[in-house]
């Protein structure tokens, strides 16, 4: 044990605050560590814990809001979401995902959309899905200035298409096909791309060959970092776990526990005692 007082590492108030720059410049060096957060008081968790980048994701639409799928979240589900993880002023890097539709379509609209969760959300920089036919995209919008981070391989706002979540990058052709577009994020001028459900040889091949960071999240410890979503790092979602998820601690187990000794006590009259009364 330490000595009374004894410090483990900066506290949030001594930590610098995280640009998307930074995260550039961790290309091959310490390890990028990202978690998803969709609230104020989850997002202060996540940044206590030295967290580089707080996601607020579109998988919000499964593991908060219950849908089947991402392709149902909105333009002002990630606006709000976002808005109350920015409100927590993490150390932080804010990054928030344009969902379905809200790129892909036209360049303006989509600039339109990432604008909305700079202007009105506090997010500091934007992630969108797609790789060779949206580097126009991303260029278009790193020109107005709005720092863009890409994301390749398994895409869930394109299940429908790939037939449900289904590991990509598996034969030769569709590895090259993985790695064109992680290319075109990086010409898009994009400051990092996530690479979901690939085999590890690929991340590991992918992150060699770019010049940006590339986040793993199912895709091998090649990458230069990780993302989990925080439900699954807490087990607080059990619908389908993923194969790549790793569960740290069973904050649902607790909290039915904790919920079962409020229903006991207020049942049989232990709650409220004197203590909590006025």
């Amino acid at each position: 044990m330490g000595a009374p007082g004894a410090s483990y590492g900066p506290t949030r108030d001594e930590r610098k605050k995280v640009t998307a720059m930074d995260i550039l410049s961790r290309k091959r060096g310490e390890k990028i560590v990202s978690v998803t957060a969709y609230d104020y008081p989850t997002a202060k968790l996540v940044d206590s814990a030295g967290i580089d980048i707080v996601l607020v994701g579109d998988s919000l639409g499964m593991v908060v809001l219950g849908y089947p799928d991402t392709t149902r979240v909105t333009m002002d589900d990630m606006v709000h979401h976002t808005a109350a993880v920015a409100r927590a002023r993490p150390k932080a890097l804010v990054v928030a995902d344009l969902p379905f539709l809200a790129a892909g379509v036209s360049v303006r609209d989509t600039i339109g959309n990432a604008g909305r969760l700079v202007r009105e959300a506090g997010a500091e920089a934007v992630k969108l899905e797609g790789g060779v036919r949206i580097r126009e995209e991303i260029r278009a919008l790193v020109d107005c200035q709005i720092p863009i981070m890409g994301h390749v391989g398994l895409t869930p706002q394109s299940i429908h298409a790939f037939g449900g979540f289904k590991v990509q990058g598996r034969t030769q052709e569709a590895a090259e096909q993985v790695l064109r577009d992680a290319v075109a994020v990086q010409e898009g001028g994009a400051f990092a791309v996530v690479l979901e459900g690939i085999p590890s040889r690929l991340g590991e091949r992918i992150t060699r060959e770019l010049d940006i960071p590339t986040i793993g999240i199912g895709a091998g410890p090649g990458c230069d970092g990780q993302v989990l979503v925080i439900h699954d790092i807490l087990r607080l979602f059990s619908d389908f776990p993923p194969k790549f998820a790793k569960f740290y601690a069973d904050v649902g187990d607790v909290t039915r526990t904790a919920l079962t000794s409020f229903r006991e006590e207020v049942r049989d009259g232990r709650f409220p005692a004197a203590e909590h009364c006025y």
